[in-house]
């Protein structure tokens, strides 16, 4: 292949990479809303229009952890009310906590599922300002493949099957 005709080449792939990216988001879009709004539906089966099953579409919940939500407030009771908190507090000209130490602390009251951390030494239970427990992604959806889904995919898109279904129109657009 000549230098020419793979730049050709490149230039109509990147084209239609585009377009079929932003196809992807609008139906992603899509089928979030509908399966959100769709009570109980956690999977759904991908079908090709012969009937093919190709892939399934789950939801997928984002397990919650906690986060902080005020930093000044967390800052405060790890340095005052934390024992490891004076080695864990830097003063520079911003004062912060570690965030090694944040990290560690986060995945505690994580697997505690509330914002509270227990002092082993006295066994008094502290709640922490500044952490919320709360999802730390937006709900979404996967497309797992069946085994052969994705050579059935190809297939039907060189038979033509797929042009009324899925593929953008493609339109002259920008210079860009």
């Amino acid at each position: 292949m000549s230098l020419q005709d793979a730049a050709a080449r490149e230039a109509v792939l990147k084209a239609l990479s585009d377009r079929i990216g932003d196809a992807l988001k609008a139906v992603r879009t899509e089928v979030q809303a509908e399966l959100d709004a769709a009570a109980g539906v956690r999977q759904i089966e991908a079908r090709l229009p012969d009937g093919k099953l190709v892939a399934k579409v789950s939801l997928t919940d984002p397990a919650p952890a906690a986060v902080v939500t005020d930093p000044d407030a967390y800052l405060a009771w790890v340095r005052d009310q934390h024992p490891a908190g004076k080695d864990n507090v830097v003063r520079r000209f911003v004062t912060e906590v570690r965030p090694a130490f944040t990290t560690a602390l986060l995945a505690e009251l994580t697997a505690a599922g509330v914002p509270q951390w227990c002092d082993q030494q006295t066994g008094e239970v502290h709640d922490v300002p500044g952490v919320e427990i709360r999802a730390t992604r937006a709900r979404s959806h996967s497309v797992r493949f069946e085994k052969t889904g994705r050579d059935l995919v190809a297939e039907a898109w060189q038979a033509g099957l797929l042009a009324d279904i899925v593929l953008p129109q493609i339109t002259a657009g920008g210079a860009e």
